[in-house]
């Protein structure tokens, strides 16, 4: 009998312990952990004292190409000091390798470790420190591009919502703030001074559950799944974001994500049009990755995405902010 077709699998840590071993001259003792099934599957891998992260791409997730470019990306950045976690080549020079899984042909990267741990809140001064590193990269990749998405109007507003149809009644006030949100942004959108605002390659998914942070003080970047092309500012839009997602208080908000901006403007500087933009455009990014959540259905989101939790993630995280920012008045 023929094993009946699936759309998406985890793959044996023992099989795959062995794979690494044979690709990257590990010894036989090396191991290998799943850590996360989520957009891509994560794996540990321990050789002796090493470690590095295994990532295992969803089936037609990204093509090879762009999987290139983003490699292309981390090195540029590594060479020159940027603090990311890199590509690792195998013995024989490569750094993409193919897996033949039960679903079809899926693609696996070997990362260096990012020592440290994950902090949900952390101190004014390690905010400083990262909104430094975040124009650092800026500097690197302001005026550059990848063979992959450029975060346009249409694919951070217009694209998600038809994602979204399927999953929450249109008649519902949640989607129906949706719509407003997004005709308002669209307008906001339009009118960008485009000859104030910088563009080149951006990360687009900076916030604490993609760093680590050492107990030196030392931040390692990871996960630059979604790097693109666009406007530059969406990277420092995002981060505020998510600082608010996470600090209870608005004082201590407004000190952290002020201490944010003083460590970016440090390096370089933020115009005055993207300063104006910051509130709307991390709006925009929320709707995009509520469009993420709904495409991935099938192989990720299910164990948690439905009615309910679509709901409170719209009034708790783009309502909250929206309002928070009187956007729309």
């Amino acid at each position: 009998m023929q094993p009946f077709p699936v759309s998406s699998s985890i793959l044996s840590t023992a099989h795959l312990a062995q794979f690494l071993q044979d690709k990257y001259n590990l010894n036989q003792q090396a191991s290998c952990k799943l850590l996360k099934a989520g957009v891509n599957h994560s794996y540990l891998v321990t050789n002796g004292s090493a470690k590095s992260i295994f990532r295992l791409y969803s089936l037609d997730w990204r093509t090879e190409v762009e999987i290139g470019e983003e490699i292309r990306l981390l090195t540029l950045l590594q060479e020159n000091g940027l603090p990311v976690s890199y590509p690792v080549a195998d013995a024989s020079g490569t750094y993409i390798q193919e897996l033949n899984a039960p679903e079809g042909k899926r693609f696996g990267v070997l990362f260096s470790f990012a020592e440290g741990e994950k902090l949900l809140t952390f101190s004014e001064e390690l905010h400083y420190k990262l909104g430094q590193i975040m124009a650092r990269f800026h500097q690197l990749t302001l005026g550059l591009t990848l063979e992959r998405e450029t975060y346009t109007a249409q694919i951070l507003l217009v694209d998600p919502i038809e994602k979204l149809k399927p999953f929450l009644p249109e008649e519902t006030p949640e989607f129906q703030f949706m719509l407003s949100a997004q005709q308002y942004m669209l307008d906001e959108f339009a009118r960008i001074d485009q000859s104030k605002i910088r563009r080149g390659i951006v990360h687009l998914d900076i916030w604490f559950d993609n760093l680590n942070i050492a107990s030196d003080g030392t931040i390692t970047l990871f996960d630059f799944d979604f790097c693109g092309n666009g406007l530059l500012c969406l990277d420092i839009a995002y981060y505020i974001l998510q600082i608010h997602s996470t600090e209870a208080e608005v004082g201590e908000f407004t000190k952290k994500k002020e201490s944010f901006l003083q460590g970016y403007e440090s390096i370089t500087k933020i115009s005055d049009e993207e300063m104006r933009l910051l509130p709307m455009l991390a709006e925009s990014i929320y709707f995009f990755y509520v469009g993420v959540q709904c495409e991935r259905f099938d192989n990720w989101s299910n164990t948690f995405l439905n009615d309910l939790y679509l709901k409170r993630f719209i009034n708790l995280r783009l309502k909250r902010w929206f309002d928070f920012n009187n956007l729309g008045k």
